[in-house]
This record gives C-alpha cells, sequence and structure tokens, in this order.
C-alpha cells in the first residue's frame, strides 16, 4: 500500500468515526447533577452528597481520600457530607469526572500500541503534572488544569480502530517524511485523535477551555487570537503532555516524532524543562497509585 486511502473509503471512516462517538454514552445524569450542584453557589454539601451516593464506588473513593487527607485527627469520617466540605467542591469535582473518564478509557488500544491501562495512566499522569505546572506558574486555576490533563487524549478511544487500520500507512509517513504521528493520522485517515476528542468534549457539554485544549495539545501555537484566553490552559496541557511522552509514560506509537515547542515554555515562563521534568517524575506513582485505588473500588 501506498499514499493515503482514497477519497470513499476515508469518507466511510469518517461515517463511522461520527457513528462511534455517538454510541460514547454521555456522563450519566448523577455525574451530571452532582457536576450542576458543585458549580452552584447556592448548593450546600448536603445537596452534593445526595446526588454523590447514587455510586457507591464514589462514596467510597470520597471517604476514602478524607480520611488521608484527615490524617491525624482524632476519628475517622465517615459521613459523606463532612467529607465533602474537607475536600472541597473542586477535588469532588475531579473525583466524579475522573471516574467516569476512566470508565471510557480504561482498556487496550492496539492502533496506538497501548495495552490495558496505558491510556488512563498517560493521562492521568498528565493531569498531576498539568496541576502542578499551574501551581507553579500561576497562569492557570489548578484544578482546570488537572481536568485538562486527563481529557486531552480522549479521542483516541474513539479513534483506536480506525488508526489500526491505517497503521502501516501512518507509520510510513512517519518514518519516511519524518512528520508527528498526528500529522500522519489526518493525511491517511483525514482525522486526528485531538479533533475527534475536542469533538466529544463538546459534545459533553464540557467548558470551552477543554475544546481548545483538547483539540491543539500537539499545535500550541495555532490557537485563534478571538480565543486567546485559553492559551495558558493549552500550553499547561501541552507542556504536561510533552514531559509525560519523554518520560515514557503511555508513549505507544503516537510518541514517535513528538515535538516539545519552545513557545508555551516561554509563556508560562518554564525556563529549565529538564528541571521541570526531574520535579514531575514523583507524579507517576502518584497517578499509579490513584490507578490501584479506582481499580480496587
Amino acid at each position: 500500500m501506498s499514499g493515503a486511502l482514497d477519497e470513499n473509503s476515508r469518507n466511510l471512516i469518517k461515517t463511522r468515526i461520527i457513528n462511534k462517538m455517538k454510541e460514547i454514552k454521555s456522563f450519566p445524569q448523577f455525574v451530571v447533577e452532582t457536576l450542576r450542584k458543585l458549580n452552584d453557589p447556592t448548593s450546600n454539601a448536603s445537596d452534593v452528597a445526595l446526588s454523590l451516593s447514587r455510586d457507591e464506588g464514589l462514596v467510597l473513593r470520597t471517604l476514602k481520600l478524607a480520611n488521608s487527607a484527615a490524617y491525624g485527627m482524632s476519628r475517622n469520617i465517615s459521613d459523606v457530607s463532612e467529607a465533602i466540605a474537607l475536600l472541597g467542591y473542586k477535588n469532588i469535582g475531579n473525583i466524579v469526572l475522573a471516574a467516569s473518564v476512566y470508565s471510557v478509557m480504561d482498556k487496550g488500544l492496539h492502533g496506538y500500541a497501548l495495552d490495558r491501562g496505558e491510556l488512563w495512566r498517560h493521562s492521568l499522569t498528565a493531569a498531576h503534572a498539568a496541576r502542578y505546572i499551574a501551581q507553579s506558574t500561576k497562569k492557570v486555576p489548578p484544578e482546570e488544569a488537572y481536568v485538562g490533563g486527563l481529557l486531552h487524549d480522549i479521542g483516541k478511544v474513539v479513534l483506536n480502530d480506525y488508526v489500526h487500520f491505517g497503521y502501516g500507512l501512518i507509520i510510513k509517513e512517519v518514518e519516511e517524511k519524518g512528520i508527528p504521528f498526528i500529522e500522519a493520522e489526518m493525511k491517511i485517515i483525514g482525522f486526528d485523535h485531538s479533533t475527534v476528542g475536542a469533538l466529544l468534549v463538546e459534545r459533553w457539554n464540557l467548558p470551552k477551555s477543554y475544546y481548545h485544549s483538547t483539540l491543539l495539545h500537539h499545535r500550541p501555537n495555532e490557537l485563534e487570537p478571538e480565543n486567546a484566553e485559553f492559551q495558558p490552559l493549552l500550553d499547561v496541557v501541552t507542556v504536561a503532555n510533552s514531559i509525560c511522552l519523554m518520560m515514557g509514560i503511555g508513549i505507544g506509537a503516537d510518541g514517535l516524532q513528538n515535538y516539545i515547542y519552545p513557545e508555551p515554555l516561554e509563556r508560562l515562563g518554564i525556563k529549565d524543562y529538564e528541571g521541570l521534568m526531574s520535579e514531575l517524575v514523583d507524579f507517576a506513582s502518584e497517578a499509579a497509585q490513584e490507578m490501584a485505588d479506582m481499580k480496587g473500588l
């Protein structure tokens, strides 16, 4: 085989990708309801607890984290409302969203040469790294950065089968022309995982900031001027993703020819990239522990 797929094949793939996106369910209603209450200034911890209590796994995870955060207190926390008040709404929102995304991402992706759990490990580590970078640079709210890191590669779940189908052609483009995997994806099958991921984020009615950080995390200098307010989050997610790939976390096939852009580092005021990477090594173990905790519930 040589060159890209013919137009009929590309159109067929496009139709199937769109249909597959429709198959991926939006978040369960209780998740939407919980996230809405977390963003409602008139709600209280009891309101959130009532919604959260519809999922036993989330309740257990919330209580476990609360007791970990309250280590050294004279008693254990067994009341969900008290746990929510202790952890704060932003942390609870992350727990809910992470659990929802985990159910979508926890699978093997042969098209990207990723074993089961590797995409989730990469995404979770990127989320931890993004939060740390946000805290260090003070350019983005840390919890917003965490969610951006969590979502950036969600499109791989949809695109996996089609990347697997065109894998030989994609790798040939990467190796012979020295272009990034994501460019080869677009050239061969007419879609890349960033575009598909952004469409999923849009379908889930998540904030526009996550749409742009998902869409452009491999092309951080292409954000339109009218969307400049989203540049800091995009830069944080881009750097977090690059560092994870440099550390070999969830590198898969698309880590081939990964390019580190200097502009996001400059905009964030990061002068010591290697130093930052060494600081983030510990987050890989934190993400691994979080994975183990989620599988145990």
